[in-house]
């Protein structure tokens, strides 16, 4: 069995769902190393957005367009990025905060440039470990109700590398609480 090196994973995208709307930005950290860190901004390939979720992190897809990486080339260094902090003997675990947005824009990006997704067919969900820890009501696992209970020194921001550490943070707060 390889060892599970769980790697905080969040993304920007200029809509709800990938292959109609674009990947603008990743971020990743190790949970256990958060300094250890990848990001990249991506160039639009469809072109289309909701204006709403270019506002939230601030995106100009003209911009992008000019500065970002093409996906080909981002995939490949995210792929590259996993295989240089992994050994062949650890296989990595996307963790995200409301991972199954974050996964289906990743495992899509992944297929379409270049062929495979390394984290697998599946993630680990912060706000499904939240309930099944502290129970409750699906509502109370949003960012701002799980602050308050876990006090966590970062904090999210819509930027993919800063909302990765913030999620690092509070998934190893959630584990401390289970491991009591």
């Amino acid at each position: 069995m390889k060892k599970e090196i769980f790697i905080s994973v969040d993304i920007e995208a200029s809509g709800p769902i990938p292959g109609e709307y674009d990947l603008l930005s990743i971020g990743m950290c190790l949970v256990d190393h958060p300094d250890i860190q990848f990001y990249c901004e991506l160039q639009p390939i469809s072109y289309k957005a909701d204006p709403k979720a270019l506002a939230v992190a601030s995106f100009n897809l003209e911009d992008l367009a000019k500065n970002g990486i093409d996906p080909i080339t981002a995939m490949q260094n995210c792929a590259t990025w996993l295989e240089q902090h992994l050994s062949k003997s650890e296989t990595p675990i996307f963790v995200g905060f409301n991972a199954g947005f974050d996964w289906s824009f990743m495992n899509y990006y992944f297929h379409k440039f270049i062929g495979h997704n390394p984290f697998g067919v599946s993630s680990l969900d912060i706000k499904s470990l939240y309930l099944g820890a502290f129970g409750g009501r699906w509502s109370e696992t949003r960012a701002k109700n799980i602050i308050e209970i876990l006090k966590p020194q970062t904090r999210g921001n819509h930027n993919a590398l800063q909302d990765a550490i913030f999620q690092a943070e509070l998934f190893r707060l959630i584990l401390k609480q289970i491991q009591l």
